[in-house]
């Protein structure tokens, strides 16, 4: 992704008083979107978000980042937008996310992924915004499509009859739904390691999260502890759901898991589908490189019994070859 700003970055940041301001390459991600840094005299830094409003609309991102801002979360500041151009100056957290920060042992885990889960906690106890859109059957389906419709092709699984991978999963998954319905929380939906930053003042600031649905409170969770971008052991990820459990004082832990387990196949299932469209697709193919790590995550899944179904239709379907050691050979 080329990383030069848009033409009309310089003109937005006069207009809104950061004129003659420096603008540096920061990020670009999975989606449209590509993040700067912006450095000024007198202001000193902020991120400007590049948005294009062809493939990408900020409203969302505006309304989750205020609400969480009112409810004590900490969502990166909007001190600008240009809603036609796909605009935003954001406040700047730094540069200490939290993935990178443990890689160099610069933090503890342990004690990170504790303030990780209070965050979540809060979270959860927030009211849902208005007009929260749920987090439905016919959102989970559209994205197990992602496996079907990119990945069987690209790993040229055999002939299946489409039918019977979506019936797997709606014997599956009443269960999850009708408790989601109930007791529905806001669900940022890409809540893990690389969308965490370490604040100067304490605590941490929430990123990426503009697709948010009201959902299971596990999901967000799973996306935490499952993380297709680092590994997080079995002890680690063990103690962690049991200090979920307990803070959020979940009296079922039994179905509390089995939701857990079968919202992260659903969750890992899909990232399959998306890392391989981001090759296919978008010209991104250092994201197959993370494909035997979701691998493993999704074979855990399948170990517990709530998501036999599928478990039992990719037993059938999508041989040993075509899952993590497909992306371990050259392509």
């Amino acid at each position: 992704m080329a990383m030069i700003p848009p033409a009309t970055a310089s003109e937005f940041l006069t207009r809104n008083g950061w004129d003659g301001a420096a603008i540096l390459p920061l990020a670009g991600d999975a989606s449209f979107r590509r993040y700067f840094r912006v450095r000024h005299d007198t202001h000193g830094d902020a991120v400007l978000m590049d948005a294009p409003p062809a493939h990408e609309d900020v409203r969302p991102f505006i309304a989750i980042a205020e609400h969480l801002d009112e409810n004590g979360l900490r969502a990166p500041r909007i001190l600008a937008r240009d809603l036609e151009e796909g605009l935003l100056l954001l406040e700047d957290f730094g540069n200490d996310r939290v993935g990178p920060v443990l890689a160099q042992g610069k933090a503890d885990e342990r004690a990170t992924y504790r303030a990780a889960i209070d965050a979540l906690i809060e979270l959860h106890k927030a009211p849902l915004p208005r007009e929260i859109a749920p987090y439905s059957e016919e959102a989970l389906t559209r994205e197990i499509a992602l496996f079907a419709d990119w990945y069987a092709p690209a790993t040229q699984l055999p002939p299946f009859d489409p039918d019977t991978y979506y019936g797997a999963w709606q014997r599956a998954w009443p269960g999850v739904l009708e408790r989601t319905k109930a007791s529905p929380v806001l669900t940022l939906r890409d809540y893990h390691a690389d969308n965490l930053m370490i604040l100067n003042e304490g605590g941490l600031g929430l990123l990426d999260f503009q697709d948010a649905l009201a959902g299971h409170p596990a999901y967000d969770l799973v996306s935490l502890l499952q993380d297709a971008r680092r590994d997080v052991s079995l002890e680690l990820e063990r103690e962690m759901l049991d200090y979920f459990m307990d803070r959020s004082k979940i009296d079922d832990r039994d179905t509390f898991e089995a939701d857990y387990q079968l919202l992260g196949a659903q969750r890992n299932v899909k990232i399959l589908g998306i890392f391989t469209r981001l090759w296919k697709r978008d010209g991104k193919p250092h994201y197959l490189d993370l494909q035997p790590r979701v691998w493993g995550l999704v074979e855990r899944n399948f170990a517990h019994g709530a998501t036999k179904p599928v478990a039992d239709w990719f037993a059938a379907h999508v041989p040993a070859e075509k899952r993590a050691t497909f992306w371990e050979q050259p392509r």
